[in-house]
């Protein structure tokens, strides 16, 4: 852990001096790349006939976000500005990742105790929203996130910390709830032998 946060502090220092879209933009599809491979580790015989359902799928909900979160609420100029971008990017593709990454395990445990595929897509979209609603019943309850609890470390309102922690929440609510259903739909063909 150490000497992978030391590299990546290391890389993100180069990065956020990179004043090109080209470099931002190949960083982001690593991310994404990486993610949908990294999300359908918990599948046995799917991940390489999946791979492609989940690309899409977290390249969809979480680049969605990504743009709505960059120029629709930060209006972050310019666009691509490292900064901004990779650091959100990292947390909406994980939030993307992790949601996918249930429901490929569920529905494949649920077809394989032979549910119907629209009860076994509804158990893997319910699993896969687990984890993200409870952070946010939990939030500010049970925990303060690392986001709110680094801005008011550095001296930013709580007020303001507390708007940028919604933003945060919402965020990764609607990656982790497009990318699985955009999953769960495209997957449908191939489970088509056993629906």
């Amino acid at each position: 852990m150490l000497g992978q946060l030391l590299i990546i502090g290391y890389f993100l220092s180069y990065l956020f001096k990179s004043d090109n879209a080209w470099v931002v933009v190949s960083v982001l599809s690593i991310m994404v790349f990486a993610a949908s491979w990294i999300a359908l580790r918990t599948t046995k015989a799917s991940r390489s006939s999946f791979y492609l359902k989940a690309l899409c799928s977290i390249a969809l909900g979480g680049g969605i976000n990504l743009l709505i979160v960059t120029q629709g609420v930060l209006y972050i100029d310019p666009w691509y500005s490292p900064r901004f971008l990779i650091p959100l990017a990292g947390m909406i593709f994980a939030a993307a990742m992790n949601s996918v990454s249930i429901a490929a395990e569920r529905i494949e445990t649920e077809m394989k105790r032979n549910a119907p595929y629209i009860e076994a897509r509804g158990i893997a979209l319910k699993a896969c929203l687990i984890p993200i609603v409870n952070s946010l019943f939990a939030v500010g309850l049970v925990s303060l996130p690392g986001m709110m609890t680094g801005q008011i470390l550095s001296g930013v309102s709580p007020l303001i910390a507390a708007r940028y922690q919604i933003m945060v929440m919402c965020m990764l609510f609607a990656s982790a709830g497009i990318s699985s259903a955009c999953f769960m739909t495209m997957i449908r063909s191939d489970l088509k032998g056993e629906v």
